[in-house]
């Protein structure tokens, strides 16, 4: 995929320069060369000592250092980079590209990058600044003369405030890196289609404090929603509770119980060309949900259940031809067995299974094994991936299904 591709990054002075190792840490295992420039304000975040050991290759802090391997660093850093990232990008940085100012080994290296060479900022900032009008006319600036923007996305930010200003994550960059590399601002594979992705768990109350639920995060079902839209989708997602940030770009409805979920899906369905339900639906609500606190007795308390609506399942049955169904499959044990026979009973045209037991592969953490069954019998192996680089995975087989060129 790197075909040994060069990648000058840059570091600027900020708290999420600690990103900036993963994000090295990643290129280099996908077997690129990354280069990396420090400002002197980066320094007081991360050791120069971290990005060399990460990137196997001299960390440059200072325009007049000894060059040591180059000549004239700017211009040898410059001839060299495939692709130039800023990585995070602060205001400062932002604002001397955007007028024409090089008064470091940074500023000076992206002046002087070559004609075709792509520039990708990640800005990373307080929401004030990045809200800043003289900030987003450096940056329309910028865009206007041909420079690439990742993010920000809204969250929790280190000053201790909350909006749009954190830096996205290193998987992220990655996919953007590859698609600019490839020649693609976007992938655009599914521009003009309308994709529906239900993600993270649901809450079914037992009383007004406590509920049943699942170990979902939502990750990988937001992965993909975050994915498609990337690739010109039209994103609905519908969310049980989780903590993620809505994705950029996607049209979000929040619920909390399946049968909220199931009203949420039914409405959209009939509008969408593919739905992925990534959703961990619960099958079971207690039938009798206490409208007080259930107060601790001596004697055992019995809880009796009642089925949930079936979602996958009633989709399967009202789907038309040219939509297609994709379902997951989290199991413990039979996997392939268990996955095929869900993909039947339910009508799938695709079916993506993981072992939630195996490591790597379980509820919450950012990698994820799935193998994708279709409906004509294949079944595709992947190996271990961050949930972005599944969530393509995918998009890609989905793609096929449905006949997308």
């Amino acid at each position: 995929m790197s075909d040994g591709k060069t990648i000058v990054l840059g570091v600027t002075g900020g708290i999420a320069a600690y990103k900036a190792c993963d994000l090295v840490s990643r290129l280099v295992k996908k077997g690129y060369k990354v280069h990396v420039i420090m400002t002197k304000s980066a320094e007081h975040f991360v050791n120069p000592l971290t990005f060399r050991t990460l990137s196997g290759h001299p960390v440059i802090t200072d325009m007049f250092s000894e060059p040591g391997e180059w000549n004239v660093q700017h211009v040898s850093l410059a001839e060299k980079a495939d692709i130039m990232v800023i990585a995070p990008a602060t205001a400062n940085i932002l604002g001397k590209v955007s007028h024409g100012l090089a008064d470091d080994m940074l500023s000076t290296t992206i002046m002087a990058a070559k004609p075709g060479c792509p520039v990708l900022f990640a800005p990373a900032m307080n929401v004030n600044m990045y809200r800043n009008p003289v900030l987003q006319e450096n940056i329309k600036k910028l865009t206007d003369l041909g420079y690439f923007f990742i993010g920000p996305t809204e969250g929790h930010l280190a000053c201790g405030t909350q909006g749009k200003g954190r830096m996205v994550e290193a998987d992220e960059i990655v996919d953007k890196i590859i698609s600019l590399l490839e020649g693609k601002k976007d992938l655009n594979d599914f521009l003009d289609k309308k994709i529906l992705v239900t993600a993270g768990p649901t809450r079914e109350a037992l009383d007004p404090i406590r509920f049943l639920s699942n170990r979902s995060t939502g990750t990988m079902g937001y992965a993909i929603a975050q994915a498609a839209h990337r690739r010109g989708a039209k994103v609905y997602l519908v969310s049980g509770p989780t903590s993620l940030v809505q994705p950029p770009g996607v049209e979000i409805t929040r619920v909390e119980s399946a049968r909220e979920m199931h009203q949420a899906v039914m409405r959209i369905f009939p509008h969408v060309d593919i739905v992925i339900k990534a959703a961990a639906v619960a099958d079971y609500r207690p039938r009798d949900a206490a409208d007080y606190k259930i107060k601790k007795k001596d004697k055992p308390l019995t809880l009796v259940l009642e089925r949930n609506p079936d979602i996958l399942w009633e989709l399967g049955q009202i789907k038309n031809k040219r939509q297609i169904l994709v379902g997951f499959a989290a199991e413990t044990e039979n996997l392939e067995q268990y996955a095929r026979e869900k993909l039947e009973a339910k009508n799938l045209d695709l079916i993506v299974a993981n072992n939630v037991k195996e490591e790597g592969a379980g509820f919450g953490g950012t990698t994820n094994i799935v193998t994708i069954i279709t409906k004509g019998g294949e079944t595709i192996k992947l190996p271990r991936l961050t949930k972005l680089e599944a969530a393509h995975a995918i998009l890609d087989q989905i793609r096929i299904q449905a006949g997308i060129n």
